[in-house]
């Protein structure tokens, strides 16, 4: 093994830092591989992760593969060696995507955002906070400047307690997706940011799949809390007494340490600028939620004969009342009938059992989704940038992974649909618009296929024809409506698409593998099957009026704020938007934000089901490779070029590299770029001038044009000082000699006046 020896910070003695051996380790860059097939790509990665090496390039791209264990390589002193250095300068590291990002944001003044992808369970969260840390440290430092650092990087633990849950694939799985904005000044200071999240999966606050557990924040409540507290917030320390937590005897988890997350969520509540009663407050409501999920109700037969309830655990109800400053009547009126209007009265039902228990986990799941809401409303508010100058961004997404479970609803199907659009997005990024790019500026390219997700997200979200537009047209249909309905309203439609599979069509009719109430879509990362169950009632996202206006009707100013409908003097006929039409909204608007930025690309992948350290299965590691597109990424990157920039950019750029174009070059842009070039007797081989850009092949070969460009630049800077020197200095000689003259001048007079006076005293 080698060492390099750099010097780590002024004053400090360099630190050996280990090269590659590429025979042993495995290729750095996989554009290098030979030969280029998926075993050998699967094989490179297997011998990387044997020896600890988890980072991969695909060209621009990082590969990450997730250790499940500690590493120490992200220590300071890795920090300040991937500091203001190359991308390919050093071995492969998340340091290294997060500097070239950084510096071109700050230096080139190109807004940058960095993609974060891969499936549940391979790293993601973990590699956006290292992302975050590192852009933190190689910024600008400064009192001002480091609490907004400290607010940005204390959002993460925050977010993860309310959004993040044990799942069986991941300890701490986000259940939501988050986009953030980080906005920066001309100098690289770090201003402030906004963050953006997506859909929560608030269905989990009601029930948990098998060894999967409510999100963190619950047990960090009863775990973490002191006695005292606990007691104010009416729990006791056992999660088994709640029933939102007692699922499947789940609520262990030998790898997370409640306690500690507690204090830690609680710091970071305090250090992005929560105040104290506010903090109580978002504690009460989590109380709350686990509270009113432990209401039970027992059927009664009415004199009518119908089925009506009676609440049971009414001490339960107390309690909330008493920490929700509301009437006893009130709540328990909300919980066991809703009001209907019928002309010009208004008509009482009273709820069966099965129905009161349905609107009690509806009120878990809005008080709980609303909370979570507001607490990124109240972030945003603290890290928003102050002033409105021109600004610099970077932002880093960090979303679902794409999930294929035992049981699939809701849920993971617009999961699947956020990452169909991300394939999407890193299809055209990478593949087709640099294909069609090529084609278009008149560079020879012989054209490599790839799988083009496009049919898969229209299939989705098409207007009128789309899966999410069939549902909701069935969701606001007058009459009888179901997941059946659906199902069979969707068939009708999407019959003959040919990714998608139902029982009630033709093609899979004697398919026993798919169940009657199921559809099947052969997604980019294989094949998903769905259960219509709970579709309708996910889809609409309704919670009744008389519970939204119990939460309003109670003196806790917060839950006023969460629920604004209830308040009675607010008349509002127009139905609420479906959960699938605004997660498809959230969608687009995050597709147009990211094609207006600078993208970077780190692709997650994990190496085992079991979360364990060490192993690597090829063949989970193998349906990644396929799924991800990464062997069509590599054809197109060996046979491509790595860079690309307008005539104009490039030659402004580099222009004093060559004589002949420096100071200013009078002619058309790309002659310039051509004189420029073979001035710098650089090979033709190496780059290509297309009709309005140029495209490097090599990135060593932009590397030298680089290092030549800051040696020139010190030297301009040299030339400067030089001429602002003689300037300073013939200035200063000309004010001297100046007054020289007067002083001479003047002494003259004085002796011309003076000399009477003596001949006089004479």
């Amino acid at each position: 093994m080698t060492f390099l020896q750099r010097s780590s910070a002024k004053g400090v003695p360099p630190v050996p830092f280990e090269t590659e051996d590429n025979n042993i380790e495995g290729v750095a860059d996989i554009v290098l591989l030979e030969p280029v097939t998926e075993d050998a790509f699967v094989a490179n990665l297997k011998k990387r992760y044997k020896h600890r090496r988890i980072y991969t390039y695909l060209g621009n791209v990082l590969l990450s593969v997730n250790p499940y264990c500690d590493i120490p390589i992200y220590t300071p002193e890795y920090i300040d060696r991937y500091r203001s250095r190359n991308l390919y300068e050093l071995p492969p590291h998340i340091f290294a995507i997060a500097d070239d990002a950084y510096r071109s944001m700050r230096d080139r003044n190109l807004d940058q955002c960095i993609i974060i992808s891969g499936e549940s369970g391979s790293g993601k969260t973990e590699a956006s906070k290292l992302v975050m840390r590192y852009v933190a440290a190689v910024s600008v430092k400064g009192h001002r400047i480091d609490k907004i650092k400290s607010m940005l990087l204390q959002s993460n633990p925050l977010l993860e307690a309310f959004g993040n849950a044990k799942t069986m694939k991941n300890d701490n799985s986000s259940r939501f997706g988050k986009y953030m904005d980080i906005e920066f000044d001309f100098k690289g200071e770090p201003l402030g940011g906004i963050i953006t999240n997506y859909l929560l999966e608030k269905s989990r606050v009601a029930v948990q799949p098998p060894g999967e557990r409510n999100f963190h924040i619950f047990y960090q409540v009863l775990g973490g809390a002191d006695v005292s507290h606990l007691k104010s917030l009416r729990l006791s320390r056992n999660p088994e007494k709640y029933r939102l937590l007692n699922n499947h005897d789940s609520y262990i988890a030998d790898t997370i340490d409640d306690k500690a997350a507690f204090l830690a969520t609680k710091a970071a509540m305090e250090a992005v600028g929560f105040r104290p009663e506010e903090v109580q407050e978002v504690l009460t409501i989590v109380a709350g939620v686990l509270k009113i999920g432990n209401v039970e109700f027992q059927p009664v037969s009415n004199i009518d004969g119908s089925e009506g309830c009676l609440l049971i655990k009414e001490y339960e109800l107390r309690d909330l009342c008493d920490m929700f400053q509301s009437p006893d009547s009130v709540l328990q009126t909300a919980l066991t009938t809703r009001r209907v209007e019928a002309g010009s009265e208004v008509v009482a039902i009273e709820y069966s059992a099965t129905e009161a228990h349905s609107a009690r986990d509806a009120l878990c799941k809005a008080l709980y989704s609303r909370l979570f809401t507001w607490l990124i409303s109240k972030l945003n508010e603290n890290i928003r940038v102050e002033n409105h100058g021109k600004r610099k961004c970077l932002g880093v997404l960090d979303i679902y992974g794409f999930e294929v479970f035992e049981h699939n609803g809701f849920e993971q199907f617009v999961i699947n649909y956020c990452n169909e659009k991300l394939q999407q997005l890193f299809i055209e990024l990478t593949l087709k618009e640099e294909q069609e790019d090529y084609v278009k500026e008149g560079i020879t390219w012989t054209h490599i296929d790839y799988f083009n997700n496009e049919a898969i997200c229209d299939l989705v979200d098409k207007s009128h024809v789309g899966i999410l537009s069939i549902l909701d047209e069935e969701c606001l249909r007058p009459g009888e409506v179901s997941d059946e309905s659906f199902l069979e309203r969707l068939t009708q439609k999407l019959e003959q698409h040919k990714f998608l599979e139902t029982r009630l069509g033709r093609r899979c009719q004697n398919d026993k593998s798919l169940a009657h109430d199921c559809f099947r879509i052969q997604h980019y990362a294989g094949a998903v099957t769905y259960s219509v169950a709970g579709f309708i009632e996910k889809n609409s996202d309704l919670l009744y009026r008389d519970l939204s206006q119990a939460m309003f009707a109670c003196n806790l100013l917060l839950l006023k704020s969460l629920f604004p409908e209830g308040n009675p003097s607010r008349v509002c006929l127009k139905r609420p938007t479906t959960a699938g039409f605004k997660f498809k909204n959230s969608m687009n608007a995050l597709m147009k934000n990211l094609h207006m930025k600078n993208p970077s690309y780190i692709r997650c992948v994990k190496p085992n089901e079991s979360q364990t350290a060490s192993k690597f299965d090829d063949n989970v590691v193998r349906r990644q490779v396929k799924y991800l597109g990464l062997m069509e990424n590599l054809r197109v990157r060996r046979s491509g070029f790595c860079f690309r920039q307008l005539h104009l950019q490039f030659l402004n750029r580099y222009k004093m590299l060559s004589s002949k174009t420096w100071p200013n070059w009078s002619g058309p842009p790309r002659k310039g770029v051509e004189a420029l070039m073979k001035e710098l007797r650089i090979d033709l081989v190496e780059y290509a001038v297309g009709i309005s850009k140029v495209f490097i092949r090599n990135p060593i070969m932009l590397f030298e044009l680089e290092e030549k460009r800051r040696l020139h630049l010190g030297q301009l800077a040299t030339l400067l000082q030089a001429v602002y020197r003689g300037w300073r200095c013939r200035h200063a000689y000309q004010k001297l000699r100046k007054s020289q003259i007067v002083i001479a001048k003047n002494w003259r007079r004085y002796e011309v006046l003076a000399a009477p006076c003596k001949l006089c005293s004479c």
